[in-house]
């Protein structure tokens, strides 16, 4: 018996520092994917967000980041845990008939979820993808690190044009630079938090195509307008490099339609607030899956997802964030379940497409369960 707890022992310790030694090879590697360090103009416009003080970026009201003892609890939880956490079967994805993208951009409002929580939206005749993600791994490495649990309904090659990306935060699995150099190359502009166009810049994109935005600041394309809107989370790319971005939630505001994407976020009063400053919003993507007691100041459950439509005034909620990679302490399908219930108990419509097929608001909303299939 001693034997077996011993031997468990030295498996979650060699865990841990191997994982340690990843992040301090990635640092003291200084791999490009860890982008760059806001400084000279950047750095000062960040200093005049309420957000900055001392030199970070912090929530408000303030929520503590883990103690060291949790965090180790947590990843002991990670690596010997019971849950189902990769889905038995493969997901049925669905490839998007290339033929249904027009050029220009038809009027209305559709959607397409690739995963996690990146959202190919057409809205008022502009095409916007939120927090796009075309890597196999979530990691620095390209070979090591979260995989996708599906394979993407298109790749970038395949892409129709990309008119703006929205970014929440600086996180790998919300800022991705192969698919930021690539959609850059073609033309789009990206939309992000103060202090990520340093990284965008360290990869090679012209500054003309980066608007960088401080919360309830707007740009604008054609006559969309495009917000960046309250979240409660946290930021960085390497080990030493913490919240030194901001993190935000993107209101896009169009003359007949209105999409709302949460990003990564706590539940908060930050919800009402943009409900009654910019609401009712037609569609709301809303992170529903990665969550934890331990993270519920920055990762809110799939029942706080729901509640957060509401506070929204949201017609029709997507839920995202969930079934594309590995990153929590519950099992796969948990957050559609969980959100699902909750749905049906606020009466709240509530779209489910699969990966890649069209969520069109002009039409009836008819989705399965497709997730019941997956034994």
């Amino acid at each position: 018996m001693f034997g077996k707890k011993a031997q468990k022992v030295t498996i979650y310790t060699s865990f841990v520092l191997f994982g340690l030694f990843l992040l301090v090879l990635c640092q003291t590697a200084c791999l490009s994917s860890f982008g760059g360090s806001p400084n000279g103009t950047r750095l000062e416009r960040m200093k005049t967000s309420k957000m900055f003080r001392d030199g970070k970026f912090e929530n408000d009201p303030f929520v503590p980041m883990l103690s060291s003892g949790a965090y180790f609890g947590v990843i002991k939880r990670q690596l010997f845990g019971s849950e189902v956490r990769i889905p038995p079967s493969p997901l049925p994805v669905q490839k998007p008939d290339l033929k249904t993208f027009s050029d220009p951009v038809a009027p209305g409002l559709r959607a397409i979820w690739f995963g996690h929580s990146s959202v190919l939206v057409e809205i008022d005749g502009i095409r916007i993808f939120t927090d796009p993600v075309f890597s196999g791994k979530v990691s620095p490495f390209e070979s090591v690190g979260p995989g996708r649990l599906f394979p993407l309904p298109l790749e970038l090659s395949e892409l129709p044009n990309i008119d703006a990306v929205v970014i929440s935060h600086d996180h790998y699995d919300h800022l991705d630079m192969i698919t930021a150099q690539f959609l850059a190359k073609k033309g789009t502009k990206y939309f992000v938090p103060l202090g990520i166009g340093a990284h965008l810049e360290s990869w090679g994109i012209p500054d003309n195509q980066i608007i960088e935005l401080d919360w309830w600041e707007k740009g604008n394309i054609k006559n969309i307008e495009i917000i960046c809107t309250p979240a409660v989370h946290y930021s960085g790319r390497g080990l030493f490099n913490g919240k030194s971005t901001l993190w935000s939630s993107w209101s896009i505001v169009g003359p007949k339609h209105k999409f709302f994407h949460s990003g990564d976020t706590g539940y908060s009063p930050h919800f009402i607030e943009i409900g009654k400053k910019l609401g009712p919003f037609d569609l709301t993507s809303i992170k529903v899956g990665a969550y934890d007691w331990t993270w519920e100041g920055i990762h809110m459950s799939p029942e706080s997802a729901v509640q957060a439509h509401l506070d929204l005034k949201g017609k029709t909620m997507l839920p995202v964030h969930w079934a594309t990679f590995n990153l929590a302490i519950h099992s796969w399908d948990e957050p559609i379940l969980r959100t699902k219930q909750g749905a049906d108990q606020n009466s709240v419509r509530l779209a489910t497409p699969k990966p890649g097929e069209w969520l069109d608001l002009q039409k009836d909303l008819i989705f399965e369960n497709w997730w019941e299939k997956v034994k």
